[in-house]
């Protein structure tokens, strides 16, 4: 790891949240190929969610017992509970408090880096070798849990995660657009420059109205 002092002293300087910076970005290996696999086009997570979630749909429809209206359901159901998945990720894995050098560490890499550099397009969203291996883990999940449902549910919760992804790389690839995106655009940058412990959700605020994160 490159600077690991000053990633962990900077991570430090403000709890959850490294300073951030206009423009540029840093790298978190010396290793040119795990650098390399660290970063990734938003368009090559996207159509890798999207496509999935076309094939367990289709999969749904054809294979399984499930009908049409309560495949509807789970698909909404999996949407929906991607959102708070979203929020508690967010809130407690991203933004895990660096209290010692280890989670300083942790926090800096998964996200730190991101609050350091919010314009670095090559890192708004995880990259595609560690996406599958948790793509794998979560239909695993939802399988083991739900049976033939998860057919279903699982397509929701990644076209939920896909909605995430091309609303967090709008906010930070484009300037205020004139639609609805403006207002989420706002959402988002308060939590990255205003309040770093405020507006977790970035597809939806729903959450942090709930548990009261929510900031104008």
């Amino acid at each position: 790891m490159q600077g690991e002092a000053e990633k962990v002293k900077s991570a430090q300087a403000r709890p959850g949240h490294a300073r951030p910076k206009n423009s540029g970005t840093r790298p978190l290996f010396d290793n040119p190929i795990l650098e390399a696999l660290s970063r990734t086009h938003i368009a090559v997570p996207i159509s890798m969610w999207m496509v999935s979630a076309v094939v367990l749909m289709w999969y749904a429809f054809t294979y399984t017992d499930l009908s049409a209206y309560v495949i509807a359901a789970l698909f909404t159901s999996g949407w929906f509970v991607f959102t708070l998945f979203e929020y508690v990720l967010h809130r407690y894995l991203y933004h895990l408090e660096p209290t010692t050098p280890r989670r300083a560490k942790i926090q800096y890499t998964f996200h730190g880096v991101h609050h350091e550099y919010p314009k670095d397009k090559s890192r708004l969203a995880l990259p595609p070798a560690l996406g599958v291996v948790i793509w794998v883990v979560f239909f695993g999940l939802f399988t083991t849990l739900m049976g033939e449902s998860a057919y279903a549910f699982y397509p929701g919760f990644l076209v939920g995660y896909s909605g995430y992804l091309l609303v967090h790389y709008i906010v930070h690839a484009y300037t205020p657009p004139k639609n609805m995106f403006k207002w989420l655009w706002i959402n988002h940058s308060v939590h990255h420059y205003k309040d770093p412990h405020s507006n977790y959700g970035v597809s939806s605020p729903i959450w942090d109205h709930v548990f009261g994160t929510y900031m104008k």
